[in-house]
């Protein structure tokens, strides 16, 4: 029987413990260096840590306390193992801190969270790809062995390398990308391995297994509106990544400057005469020109995107709440439609 509880999503003194943990796991991944007796790195280290992964809305870190709390029985929710939940938590939140290090690296972004992204600190540059192996090796030392949650971090981790070479592939590393190639179905090959499993499917399988939950099919059942769940926050991502604001979302928009496989220019390109697909062919993916940014902002407009995707969100929003409600195998709902309240209209 699941743990009944009336903890919070993702209330401040959720946030509070996350952060007192987090201290916990920057003194034990030091100390394990300091006893290598290797001079500067525990410093640095740390460093690369407090820089790349406290400072995000930690929602995947979040979802998994909570999943955690919901699925667990009574005896299991102990302080002691809602602490080790918490620290897995953050091996979560380390994975998303490389993810971020490495893309800023490969999209030549500037902006991440507010702050300049890793690599142009202090002209670190691609120095910055050993940080990020080494904020990715950190995991494995503060796991418990147990052989389901290392398989699923691994696992996690090798999709969303894959996910992140077709995003490349389909931006055509640097050069002006093939816009032929822009179909829904590698849209939506990209998003579930770049983003749905370790987003959204990571925080609360490993919930589950934590929990001790060993029924495949209600892994399946998760895993079917988990992945619907990384679809839309990916779609959102998209759109907020051309219309939103860079204040708010913490980064910069840069998707067409690069060139990338997004929702809008796929569904731009379902829709453009022979004539307003030229203007995509001449000015989508040319980096340092503002003026040929602005002419397919004008062309998304002119095509209606802003609509479409309003009616999209709306349209999905009722479809997941469906789904979630057909889900049968003793997953609590709340978990889920907790999740989805996070997403509905969000701005960053």
């Amino acid at each position: 029987m699941a743990h009944s509880t009336t903890q919070p999503w993702a209330g401040k003194e959720e946030s509070r413990e996350l952060m007192a943990v987090w201290t916990d796991v920057v003194r034990d991944l030091t100390d394990a260096t300091k006893s290598l007796d290797i001079p500067d790195v525990p410093k640095w280290l740390a460093k690369v840590l407090q820089y790349n992964v406290p400072n995000g809305k930690k929602t995947r870190a979040l979802a998994l306390v909570y999943a955690y709390r919901l699925l667990a029985p009574s005896s299991q929710v102990t302080e002691e193992n809602i602490h080790l939940v918490r620290i897995l938590a953050w091996c979560v939140e380390l994975l998303q801190g490389f993810f971020l290090v490495i893309d800023d690296i490969q999209d030549r972004s500037l902006i991440r969270r507010n702050q300049p992204c890793w690599y142009r600190q202090n002209n670190i540059d691609l120095a910055a790809i050993n940080d990020g192996l080494m904020i990715e090796n950190t995991v494995g030392y503060l796991q418990e062995c147990y052989i389901d949650l290392v398989e699923t971090f691994q696992d996690s981790v090798l999709k969303t390398i894959f996910g992140q070479c077709l995003d490349l592939l389909s931006t055509n590393y640097g050069k002006t990308p093939n816009l032929d190639l822009f179909t829904m179905d590698r849209y939506n090959s990209i998003v579930k391995y770049k983003t749905s499993y370790y987003s959204f499917i990571l925080p609360i399988t490993v919930a589950m297994h934590y929990a001790g939950i060993k029924d495949p099919e209600m892994f399946r059942q998760a895993k079917t509106i988990l992945l619907e769940m990384g679809h839309f926050f990916q779609v959102q991502d998209d759109y907020l990544g051309s219309y939103g604001d860079p204040e708010v979302i913490g980064k910069d928009n840069t998707d067409i400057e690069e060139g990338k496989c997004t929702w809008l220019i796929v569904m731009a390109l379902q829709r453009v005469t022979p004539s307003q697909r030229k203007i995509l062919e001449e000015c989508y993916g040319i980096a340092g020109d503002p003026e040929k940014v602005k002419r397919v902002m004008q062309l998304y407009n002119e095509l209606g995107l802003p609509n479409t995707y309003a009616k999209y969100e709306e349209d999905t929003h009722k479809l997941l709440n469906t789904h979630i409600q057909q889900i049968s195998r003793g997953l609590p709902h709340d978990l889920f439609l907790k999740l989805l309240e996070k997403l509905y209209h969000r701005q960053s």
